[in-house]
């Protein structure tokens, strides 16, 4: 038996005409995108084209600047290359010098250290030798010092001594006759014994030269005159003399013993004292008293 099958109701028409309806709606809006997305295509596509040119100028640009800029590098890395090795030879100038005048001050150095050290050892040479000298010095102020007792006390005796012995000259030049030359104008201490000649003679203030004079034809040198007895008489104790001094003469005739017979050499008063005559006549002895020091001819 034939199945049929029942007529759709008519819901289900509605339904499939607005499932159809969907469908198409859905269609034309896929096709409404799919125009868009072509127009988006377009429009990117065209976008790409724009973004391409300008990289391209950018990257064209690029170039140029960074050949520019590696042309700048390179002239600065040139100079920079330039000044190092200029700088590197200053460098190298300057430490050649440095070590030139390092050596020269070292040397100068060496040497005045050398110069130092020797006049150290100089110094300390001369201390060690300053101390034993001090030393030395020190030893003979206390020698000094031990002979300075010793002098005082010798000093003290010595002056004792000494005032005895003024008080004793002032008894011997006492004791020394006074007399009136034969001048006439003046008066000589006179000494008419041996005793009272070495009294003369201490006191210093003129020239004694003893002598013994012989009668004979000849002049007798006596110092710096010259004599001669011309006559002598014992028993009256008088005697004649010739004198010759400064190229002059004079003739002392019958004088007394102890009789200063005066004259002048070169205004220098010289004075004879004829202490005795001999028995026999032929001798008379006395001295000579002449000045300590000559006057200005």
């Amino acid at each position: 038996m034939n199945y049929q099958a029942p007529p759709p109701p008519e819901k289900s028409n509605v339904m499939t005409i607005v499932a159809v309806a969907a469908i198409v709606a859905s269609i034309a809006a896929n096709l409404f995108l799919l125009y868009q997305v072509n127009g988006l295509k377009d429009e990117s596509a065209h976008s790409r084209e724009v973004l391409q040119g300008e990289i391209d100028t950018l990257k064209e640009n690029s170039t140029a600047m960074t050949a520019a800029q590696r042309k700048h590098m390179d002239e600065l890395k040139d100079d920079l290359d330039a000044r190092s090795r200029q700088l590197s030879a200053q460098a190298m100038q300057a430490k050649k010098e440095a070590v030139s005048y390092a050596d020269e001050k070292s040397k100068v150095l060496e040497s005045a250290q050398e110069k130092a050290n020797q006049q150290i050892g100089q110094v300390s040479s001369a201390v060690s030798e300053v101390s034993k000298k001090a030393d030395t010095a020190n030893a003979k102020i206390a020698d000094v010092n031990n002979d300075v007792g010793a002098v005082k006390t010798d000093l003290t005796a010595t002056k004792t001594n000494l005032d005895q012995t003024k008080s004793d000259l002032n008894a011997n030049i006492a004791a020394l006759k006074k007399v009136q030359g034969d001048l006439g104008g003046t008066n000589s201490m006179v000494a008419t014994n041996a005793h009272e000649l070495e009294e003369l003679k201490k006191l210093g203030v003129r020239n004694i030269v003893e002598f013994t004079l012989k009668k004979q034809k000849d002049m007798q040198k006596i110092a710096n005159v010259s004599l001669k007895l011309d006559k002598a008489d014992f028993k009256k104790n008088k005697f004649s003399l010739t004198v010759l001094a400064d190229d002059k003469t004079w003739e002392k005739k019958d004088r007394n013993t102890n009789e200063p017979l005066q004259f002048y050499v070169a205004k220098s008063l010289y004075e004879i004292v004829v202490n005795s005559v001999s028995k026999d006549e032929k001798t008379i002895t006395g001295y000579l008293s002449s000045p300590k020091y000559e006057a200005t001819r």
